[in-house]
């Protein structure tokens, strides 16, 4: 089988690499191991974060990405999402969904941010009128018309999901076929009923596959601190001492391979990521017929 090379578009770093904390050459060698695992390109994500931090480290990720193609743009996860949806985020430094609060923080090289719709105070038009993909995540709620979301970040994780007696986000997301929706389809995310839903219901080109990775993935760390809480990884999942489910801890060629086991990938879920965001195919990778990588064109 033959795919595109990858390109993650929802990562919070791996080798013990955290993008929320991580200097230039920490990044730049991080990026060199993903091109040895098939991941061309990625948009380093930042975790909910003190706006001074936030900004600290999108410069750092432009100064990785002046010296590495393999960067392309900062995925602003946190800060703007909805407290009843927190996930592991920090909510004592969630703002406001005001343009002025963005400014804050505003860069040029910000592409994508989460955030909660349903508090939008005239920050999605702005975004978007800046070519800015938006997606909704952390959220209860959903938007139609000028301010609809581009995509979904993570579906059914930190949503409100399907139900049958009210609105809910997930079920917005599944219905509407022209918004992209990433998923973590790890085995530990989304359970399997759950993903084959979302692949027969959604257009196949409108699924995005990501890792949604934590910065201890594919590192001898079984504990660190993420977030601002210390998360604890058992091997399986990585969970806050609360339980609270964190990222993942595999990379999309391990999640490709899981899929692949139980008959559910397509090779579209790797390269919608290039349409979603009008990236030139370049290259291919090559895999066995377990799912494995053996062979990377770059």
């Amino acid at each position: 089988m033959k795919t595109l090379p990858i390109i993650e578009q929802h990562f919070h770093g791996a080798y013990g690499v955290d993008f929320n904390k991580a200097g230039v050459d920490e990044i730049l060698e991080l990026a060199k191991k993903l091109l040895e695992i098939g991941i061309a390109g990625f948009f380093p994500t930042l975790v909910t974060d003190t706006v001074e931090n936030t900004k600290r480290q999108i410069g750092v990720i432009k100064k990785a990405a002046e010296r590495s193609k393999a960067i392309l743009g900062v995925h602003l996860e946190g800060i703007f999402l909805n407290p009843l949806k927190k996930g592991i985020h920090n909510p004592e430094h969630f703002l406001s969904l005001t343009v002025e609060n963005y400014q804050k923080l505003e860069d040029d090289f910000i592409k994508i941010v989460t955030l909660a719709p349903e508090l939008d105070e005239g920050l999605i038009s702005y975004l978007k009128n800046k070519g800015i993909k938006v997606q909704a995540g952390h959220c209860v709620g959903w938007a139609e018309g000028d301010k609809k979301p581009d995509g979904v970040t993570h579906m059914y994780n930190a949503m409100t999901g399907i139900s049958h007696k009210e609105d809910s986000t997930a079920l917005s997301a599944i219905l509407d076929d022209s918004v992209y929706t990433e998923v973590i389809a790890d085995g530990v995310h989304v359970n399997d009923d759950a993903l084959k839903l979302l692949f027969k219901t959604k257009p196949e080109d409108k699924i995005l596959l990501i890792s949604d990775a934590l910065p201890i993935t594919y590192s001898t760390q079984r504990k660190a601190v993420f977030a601002d809480s210390e998360i604890f990884y058992d091997g399986v999942s990585a969970r806050s001492a609360t339980g609270t489910l964190a990222g993942s801890t595999n990379l999309i060629p391990d999640i490709v391979k899981t899929l692949g086991n139980k008959g559910l990938f397509n090779p579209k879920y790797i390269e919608n990521i290039y349409t979603y965001h009008e990236i030139e195919p370049k290259g291919e990778l090559l895999w066995d017929k377990d799912f494995n990588l053996v062979k990377i064109s770059m």
